[in-house]
């Protein structure tokens, strides 16, 4: 497996609640507790708008920290 060029970790109301992972293939989005990632997409903002729509119903956006 090759390793990320950028990782990211999504933080909502109660803590972590998903990655998005950056490589040649694109950014990759697992959410927390998961075993795959939900997708690999073309752009940061579509992989955002991805790991936001996975979360409940009428969460906020979560922040993201770059790690």
């Amino acid at each position: 497996m090759q390793k990320p060029h950028s990782v990211w970790v999504a933080y909502g109301a109660g803590g972590v609640v998903g990655s998005i992972r950056h490589d040649e293939h694109g950014y990759a989005v697992t959410m927390a507790g998961a075993p795959e990632p939900l997708g690999t997409f073309p752009t940061m903002e579509i992989a955002k708008s991805a790991l936001h729509s996975r979360m409940t119903p009428g969460s906020d956006w979560p922040s993201f920290t770059q790690h």
